[in-house]
């Protein structure tokens, strides 16, 4: 895997420093945001915890990926001033369990009693069968009555 930095550019009033970088890899599938952001930390002597992979675009059918990186002076001002989205891709924060609304957070700590087994309730009794009197009271379907085939179409012969 090789990087190529194309585009260094500062922000100091969101405190940070934007790449545009390119990567070319040619005998190994496109790099995870982590191997990437490994690889530029290392090239850009910059903690993991302060660099954030903004996107990566791989060309079809070409060993090469490029994208945007941002530096940030502080983690802390990674973690406020970046999406959560974002940060959550790069690995810096985790994502949000969504629970029912009403419902509170249970403790993890204390597993739970296991629940005694429910009692299956019992089927509903099936309705008796019709008397054999009863079955023939019901009306028959309707048949359908056969179509007549089609008459043959007459000639039109003209006769001089």
């Amino acid at each position: 895997m090789e990087l190529k930095i194309l585009e260094e550019r500062a922000n100091p009033l969101l405190q940070r420093t934007e790449y545009r970088f390119e990567i070319t890899h040619a005998e190994a599938p496109t790099p995870t945001i982590d191997q990437v952001r490994g690889e530029l930390a290392k090239q850009l002597k910059v903690p993991k915890e302060r660099l954030v992979i903004e996107r990566m675009r791989a060309r079809f059918g070409a060993p090469q990926t490029r994208g945007e990186a941002l530096a940030y002076t502080s983690a802390d001002a990674a973690k406020s001033i970046s999406r959560e989205h974002i940060l959550i891709r790069n690995g810096l924060k985790e994502k949000a369990v969504a629970q029912a609304p009403g419902t509170e957070a249970a403790p993890v700590a204390a597993p739970a009693a296991p629940a005694p087994p429910k009692a299956e309730p019992e089927p509903a009794p099936k309705p008796p069968a019709p008397a054999e009197g009863e079955a023939a009271a019901k009306p028959a379907k309707p048949t359908k009555a056969a179509k007549a085939p089609k008459a043959p179409a007459a000639p039109d012969a003209k006769k001089e």
